[in-house]
């Protein structure tokens, strides 16, 4: 653990006194009956955590507290104080149970046990206690289950060592780069990429902050975002690298590029990681994906965020390993507005007493700055500090489209109509907003024009972006309807662009993905209304501000100061409840009691609401060869690892009809296959809402 944080005493008394419990009758009477700890005996639960946690309040008083919480929470996680839902697991309801101390002490334990002196370790003035305790935890659990690895599977204990110090990643990197400069055509937007690339080496000599990297869609932010984590790593004594993105659907990219220059040391950790088990490599990259203990994560905002404000102890156990780290937030517009109050406050409390060092990498920049007017107040970050010298000239430099805004944006442009425009050129990606949206348009449109949506299986969207860039790449005709999906990260050069109004901050995305390699003198992005609503709730608050600003007819729509007015506005509109929507600031409020709310923070706390939608395993290529596997091996983890790139989430609503008309059959508990071929469409992805009348092929399975 880095010196800024030290954590040993806490995490030592923590341990000791986690034991107490340990001496009590009821605990040696469910050892001798074979029971596992915390499960139900003749005398009710077995809880031997809850002495230590008694005795941390006696020996210590108020700042015992902190120990309360970290031993009561040691296995089952740390708990609330009091809530509506805690009842009796509350951590103020198990302090009562002082009989369990009782019994614990009647034992005799060593008075080297007992005896312990208040940590002389703490946080500095003025540091959040929330986080504080779950940094503390964090290395608590972490070291338990890495002390238990130990003693019953060395070679674990083996494989996780051998990783490099970040400083001897820098030759590498160099040496990558140099080699890509050396192939890389002289044009101009390759001369400009250079000047951004020096530029971020050069300010990685800056004094550790909150930076933000404004760099146009195609300006090679990936790369030299990497270069400015190394380096300033490097420079200030950081230990790891965290690039963090928001969709999985394009981490594979960015982590595939990372792994071409570092090698097999790059920790990919996502639900759609695919990787064979038995491999050497895996088995590093599993264990090191369990706490981060690596030089370079690649990560998703779900798994990064989720984490720092998890209470469980496997979730809990990487977040002491950000401290003194580079966090590059990639595409940090798409930050989710309903959780930004408390993500814009862990954050600032990461750069602020936990050595980070924060990137804000995006073409659209966000407000994330604390704003305060008459009617309405964001606290963000205090000040930030910008990599590019003049954001507004290097856009001006790398501006390689015409954006075209139809003169009514009112007026719905019909399908069919659409669907004749696109017809007229050889080579045209159209974005729309819904997934529906998507395969109505794909249907008017010629023979081999692609599909892209979420309705699509991960491998099955990586296959067909595959083929669409080597087809672009070799000049073919292409033409592609998509969902967003292609707007964050997915490198795709079109001549033409239409997309559907939006986001002031998805139109600039999708302009991103026309004339990319600025080959042409000006690529073609055209603004339409289309015929369908944008889907209620963010998307549709974005649009009507997007479609608003895009009717002032500014003289360039897509400039840096627009996405600051478009960012502020939103932020207005859904105010200081929406921007915090399920009060996770309430659960972990500053107290002088220490009275936190851990567990119904971290379970308010989901990014993507899993109650709202169903996943399936579909029968995509190797899909269906690994559902067989299932159904005869069972779910082991690494098969089911695999086959998340084989899923697709559809509504809650769907899925239940699915399930009750047999389309898909609950193969394991809380695991669903697809059960019909006729499903999944090559083209389309999974068709769940088709009629469950099948055609005599489908029913192969």
């Amino acid at each position: 653990m880095a010196a800024l944080f030290n954590s040993a005493e806490w995490c030592r008394i923590a341990a000791l006194w986690h034991d107490l419990g340990k001496h009590s009758q009821d605990f040696q009477k469910m050892i001798r009956s074979s029971l596992e700890p915390n499960k139900k005996t003749k005398h009710g639960k077995v809880n031997h955590s809850t002495a230590g946690a008694i005795y941390a309040i006696r020996e210590f008083s108020y700042i015992g507290r902190i120990m309360a919480y970290l031993i009561s929470g040691h296995h089952a996680g740390l708990p609330d104080w009091q809530s509506e839902n805690s009842g009796q697991a509350s951590l103020s309801q198990r302090l009562k149970e002082t009989k369990l101390l009782e019994d614990a002490l009647e034992s005799n334990p060593s008075t080297e046990v007992l005896k312990q002196i208040i940590p002389k370790e703490k946080p500095k003035q003025g540091t959040d206690p929330a986080l504080w305790i779950r940094m503390l935890f964090s290395c608590l659990v972490d070291s338990d289950f890495l002390d238990t690895e130990e003693f019953f599977d060395s070679n674990n204990t083996e494989a996780r060592k051998g990783y490099p110090d970040i400083s001897e990643l820098l030759p590498a990197f160099q040496s990558y780069m140099a080699d890509k400069q050396k192939k890389s055509d002289n044009t101009p937007v390759n001369i400009i990429r250079a000047g951004i690339l020096a530029r971020c080496i050069e300010m990685a000599e800056h004094n550790p902050a909150i930076f933000t990297l404004t760099v146009p869609t195609g300006g090679g932010k990936t790369l030299s975002s990497m270069a400015f984590a190394i380096n300033h790593a490097i420079r200030y004594k950081k230990r790891r690298v965290i690039y963090v993105i928001p969709y999985t659907s394009i981490i594979e990219q960015t982590a595939n590029v990372l792994r071409n220059i570092f090698g097999d040391i790059v920790i990919e950790h996502h639900s759609n990681f695919d990787a064979d088990d038995e491999s050497e490599w895996t088995q590093k990259n599993a264990l090191a994906s369990e706490n981060w203990d690596a030089p370079i994560i690649v990560t998703t905002s779900v798994q990064f965020f989720e984490s720092l404000f998890a209470s469980r102890p496997s979730r809990c156990r990487k977040i002491h390993n950000i401290v003194d780290s580079v966090v590059i937030l990639d595409e940090a517009q798409l930050l989710p507005a309903e959780f930004l109050s408390p993500i814009l406050a862990v954050l600032q409390e990461l750069y602020k007493n936990y050595g980070v060092t924060l990137v804000l990498s995006t073409a659209t920049q966000p407000a994330l700055c604390t704003q305060s007017t008459f009617d309405f107040n964001l606290t963000g970050f205090k000040e930030t500090k910008e990599i590019i010298e003049d954001p507004s000239s290097l856009h001006q430099s790398l501006k390689r489209v015409e954006v075209e805004i139809l003169e009514d944006l009112l007026k719905p442009k019909t399908w069919e109509e659409l669907s004749s425009e696109l017809k007229l050129y050889p080579s045209v990606l159209c974005i729309v907003n819904r997934r529906d949206d998507c395969r109505k348009l794909h249907q008017l449109m010629p023979e081999g024009t692609y599909h892209l949506s979420a309705l699509m299986c991960g491998a099955h969207r990586s296959d067909t972006i595959s083929v669409i860039k080597k087809r672009l790449r070799y000049g073919e005709p292409t033409r592609v309807i998509s969902t967003q999906l292609v707007e964050a990260g997915v490198d795709l050069d079109f001549p033409v662009v239409y997309r559907a109004v939006a986001g002031l901050d998805s139109i600039a995305q999708a302009a991103g993905r026309c004339n990319r390699e600025g080959k042409m003198d000006k690529g073609r992005v055209v603004v339409f209304m289309p015929e369908s609503k944008i889907p209620a709730g963010h998307l549709r608050q974005a649009g009507e501000i997007g479609r608003r600003l895009l009717a002032e007819k500014a003289p360039d729509p897509l400039s840096p100061e627009r996405f600051t007015h478009f960012f502020k506005e939103l932020y207005w509109l859904k105010g200081k409840e929406g921007l915090d929507k399920h009060g996770i600031l309430h659960y972990l409020s500053k107290n002088s009691e220490l009275h936190f709310s851990f567990r119904t923070a971290a379970d308010k706390f989901h990014i993507i609401d899993e109650s709202k939608q169903g996943s399936v395993i579909v029968n995509y290529l190797e899909g269906a060869a690994l559902i067989e596997k299932l159904k005869r091996n069972g779910p082991d983890r690494w098969l089911m690892r695999k086959l998340q790139r084989y899923t697709v989430n559809v509504p809650k609503y769907l899925h239940e009809n699915l399930l009750k008309n047999e389309g898909i059959i609950e193969l394991y508990p809380g695991i669903y296959v697809q059960a019909h071929n006729g499903l999944y469409h090559n083209d389309l992805g999974f068709l769940g809402d088709r009629s469950i009348v099948y055609e005599p092929d489908d029913l192969l399975v």
